[in-house]
C-alpha cells in the first residue's frame, strides 16, 4: 500500500521539483538585473580638476581634449546647496566637453540624475564597444526654478541598450554647467557578453 501511494505522488514531486527550479532560474535573472549607483558622495570637493574618477566599474573621463586651447581636459565635483549631493561636471567651462562614463563590463540600461544652469539644454547618448549610437535623449531646457527662492531642480534622462560600453552626457554652452548628481545601470549579466 506504501509504495503505490509513493508512486502515485512522483509525479507531483516532479512537477513541484520542476517549478523550483523554473522559480529559482528567473530569481536568479531578476536579481541579476539589479539596478547599480553610483552617487558621488565620496568624491571630495576641493576646488581641483581630476583627469578621471572611477567607481563601481565605471570610469569617468572627459569625452575628448579641447577644442579651443592646448589645456588638458578634466572633471570637477560640483555641490548642489539645496541638497547638499555632489555631482560630476566638465571643468570646460568656455569649452564644454562632454562627459564620458565607460563602463567596465557593459550594461543595458542607464538613467542619469541631473541638475544645471538655468536655460541649459542636456543630452545623454549610448555607445556600444565600436562608438556607434544606440539611444540619446535630451531636453532643449532642463526644469528651471519656479520662483527665485526655490531650489535648482533635478531631471533624469534614460538611455537603453543591448550592450552599453559607454554613455556622454553634455549640452552646456560655455559658462553654463551641467552635473551628474547620480548614475544608475544595469550591468549586462556575463553570459550575455
Amino acid at each position: 500500500m506504501l509504495a503505490s501511494a509513493t508512486r502515485t505522488n512522483a509525479p507531483a514531486r516532479q512537477i513541484k521539483f520542476g517549478l523550483l527550479i523554473l522559480l529559482l532560474l528567473v530569481t536568479g535573472r531578476v536579481f541579476g538585473q539589479t539596478n547599480v549607483v553610483i552617487d558621488f558622495e565620496k568624491a571630495k570637493i576641493t576646488g581641483r580638476w581630476v583627469d578621471s574618477w572611477e567607481d563601481k566599474g565605471v570610469v569617468f573621463t572627459p569625452a575628448h581634449p579641447p577644442t579651443k586651447s592646448k589645456a588638458k581636459a578634466r572633471l570637477m565635483f560640483f555641490p548642489h546647496i539645496p541638497s547638499g549631493h555632489k555631482g560630476i561636471l566638465s571643468a570646460m567651462a568656455d569649452d564644454p566637453i562632454p562627459v564620458r562614463a565607460r563602463f567596465t563590463n557593459g550594461c543595458s540600461w542607464v538613467t542619469l540624475v541631473l541638475w544645471g544652469s538655468t536655460g541649459c539644454a542636456a543630452r545623454l547618448e549610448a555607445f556600444d564597444a565600436d562608438g556607434k549610437l544606440l539611444d540619446e535623449e535630451s531636453l532643449e531646457t532642463i526644469p528651471g526654478r519656479k520662483a527665485p527662492g526655490d531650489p535648482i531642480p533635478t531631471f533624469e534622462l534614460t538611455v537603453k541598450g543591448t550592450n552599453i560600453a559607454y554613455i556622454e552626457f553634455s549640452g552646456p554652452r560655455p559658462s553654463e554647467y551641467l552635473a551628474a548628481d547620480e548614475l544608475r545601470f544595469v550591468p549586462v549579466p556575463a553570459a550575455n557578453k
